[in-house]
């Protein structure tokens, strides 16, 4: 790597449960391949970060419990800064910020054209990802918020990339009525490109894209409108999980309420003791053996609106108390 060079930043943004990390782990496979070494910036809206097993020999900072576009913003410069200290003796070759699933790519860019990390670092691409089987779900004034209406616009707008991502959940009728809703919202000249499981070709995903949205005057509604609306997204975690057979937690996980947008973490299995990693979105779950490397207990972390509710507080009893 040339000393004197930016290092290429990559911004990886979408709504809960879109596929952000899939992506993210597919660009740091290439990476790999290519003999680079890269910087990673995670952040949770939660205490505890369920996924660092899938980085467990990558360089990984970890921002929890807050959106890293305002609570703690801070802590992305102080990280910023100590990236720059450990570079005269690591030094990256690409940064990858992956912010959470409520978070206005805008704040991040905002950081990284600011003294000193312009002079170090160079935007290369906003990547949002967008789930198209639940996008139409999203917009719509009868099944979503005006707050998840208006951060997903916010999203588009500001991504110079958008991974139109799970297509294979929809057939392709809904998926043009889909991508128009995009282009109504971003414009025709929005970078759309349709895929499933985070599949993607490497040089589309790695192409510089990236234009300084506060020099565009087309957004400036979306800078002077935009508030930390977000806060109306909640995280709770669930520990002390009594072990159960794989076919009850696939039954408990369909069976929670609508609000309950993304869910992740640790559970074991009642006949082998065995932990897996689940990731819940979509309504959808999936469960993938974990390294034995990696010391774990069980947990469960749910992110959704509303999460302080009767329905979710009775379902949540069932799993706890161990009477699934």
């Amino acid at each position: 790597m040339n000393i004197n060079s930016k290092i290429p930043v990559y911004i990886l943004s979408g709504f809960l449960g879109s596929g952000k990390t899939t992506v993210l782990i597919k660009m740091l496979e290439h990476c790999k391949a290519n003999g680079q070494n890269p910087g990673i910036i995670l952040n949770e809206l939660g205490q505890e970060n369920v996924e660092g097993h899938l980085f467990e020999d990558k360089k990984v900072v970890e921002l929890l419990n807050g959106c890293i576009c305002c609570t703690i913003q801070d802590d992305l410069k102080e990280t910023m800064n100590d990236l720059v200290a450990e570079m005269e003796s690591n030094p990256l070759d690409v940064l990858f910020i992956e912010g959470t699933g409520v978070a206005n790519p805008l704040e991040i860019q905002e950081v990284l054209l600011t003294d000193p990390y312009m002079n170090q670092f160079e935007i290369m691409s906003i990547i949002t990802v967008l789930d198209a089987s639940h996008f139409r779900e999203y917009q719509s004034i009868f099944a979503s918020s005006s707050e998840v209406r208006k951060l997903i616009k916010e999203q588009i707008i500001c991504g110079s990339l958008l991974l139109l991502n799970k297509t294979d959940l929809i057939g392709q009728e809904e998926i043009q009525k889909v991508i128009r809703k995009i282009i109504q919202i971003g414009g025709d000249e929005s970078n759309i490109i349709q895929c499933k499981f985070g599949q993607v070709d490497n040089d589309l995903l790695f192409e510089k894209r990236f234009q300084s949205f506060m020099m565009n005057p087309q957004n400036t509604d979306i800078v002077q409108e935009h508030e930390h609306h977000h806060s109306f997204i909640q995280a709770i975690k669930l520990e002390d999980i009594p072990s159960f057979p794989i076919k009850s937690y696939e039954k408990w996980f369909k069976g929670l309420p609508s609000n309950v947008l993304r869910g992740k973490g640790y559970i074991e299995i009642e006949q082998t003791k065995e932990l897996l990693n689940f990731q819940y979105a979509s309504n959808k779950v999936t469960f993938t053996k974990i390294p034995t490397s990696v010391p774990k207990k069980s947990i469960i972390i749910l992110i959704g609106t509303d999460l302080n509710n009767e329905a979710i507080n009775e379902h949540c009893k069932y799993l706890l108390e161990g009477i699934l």
